[in-house]
Order: C-alpha cells, then structure tokens, then sequence
C-alpha cells in the first residue's frame, strides 16, 4: 500500500505514529478483501493530517456541517491503470479533534489515529455508518477486531 501523507496540522505527529496508521490502512484492506485481492492491485491512499479550522471548513463545505469532526473520507472514482495501481481516494484527519478524543478515552493519541485512519479506509470502500445500520454494525465489528489485534 502506497501511502502519500500531507501533514498539514499544528504540531506535525512522529514518523512512528504514520507507521501505525499505515498497519491500520492495510489491516482495513486484509480484513475486507482476500489476500489474493491485495497481491494483484497496489493500493494508493492521500492522508492528509489537518487543524480543527481546516477541518471545519471541509465538512461545510461538503457535509454542511459547520464544525469539525474527526475524520473525512473521499473515496475515488478512478479505475486501476495499466500499472494495476488502485488510487482508493483521500482520508483527512483532524490532529486536534484526534487529541481531544484520545485525551477523553484514556487512549494515546497514536491509538486514536491508527482507529480514525481503519474507519477512513472503511469509508473509502464503500461503508457509511450514517446512512445505513448494517454498515454500522459491520463497521464497528471490523475497527473492534484490527484495534484489538493493533
């Protein structure tokens, strides 16, 4: 899995930490495809890591929400090239909503990025937990089992 990272946010996280964040992405993708799946295309993913103000504006902007929230994913139209590349779309994450959620879970901001990063890569194929309880439901069973396992 080809990661490219955009780390816009106010205080830039540790290498360590996209290290993690990348094992959630491809933890994401082994639990919902087979492995034989994984070897034939390569998947790519943008991360882009943002503040609460530029966070805020996205979600208005294309959820008519005017606050910000955790995690945004944008899920790609595009098909695999001749080069069996799969750009699977973009995952914006909030670094400060991060840290508050973390800090409020007795949880390290690491752990809270790594699950934010499993549920944008659920989100980027094709599950949606607002709009359907099925999709909840196998959406929490999946993070539950990559985070217990992370």
């Amino acid at each position: 899995m080809k990661i490219h990272w955009d780390d816009r946010s106010p205080e830039p996280i540790p290498k360590s930490y996209r290290v993690t964040m990348k094992q959630a992405a491809i933890a994401a993708l082994k639990r919902c495809f087979e492995m034989e799946d994984l070897r034939k295309l390569q998947y790519e993913v943008s991360i882009s890591l943002v503040s609460d103000e530029e966070m805020r504006g996205l979600n208005k902007k294309y959820r008519d929400k005017d606050t910000p929230t955790d995690v945004l994913s944008f899920p790609t139209t595009d098909h695999p090239s001749q080069s069996d590349i799969f750009p699977m779309g973009d995952i914006v994450i909030s670094t400060e909503t991060a840290a508050r959620q973390a800090t409020a879970n007795a949880q390290s901001l690491e752990r809270e990025l790594a699950f934010l990063t499993v549920h944008g890569t659920l989100h980027l194929l094709g599950l949606d937990h607002e709009t359907s309880a099925h999709d909840d439901e196998i959406m929490n069973e999946i993070q539950d089992e990559i985070m217990g396992k992370l």
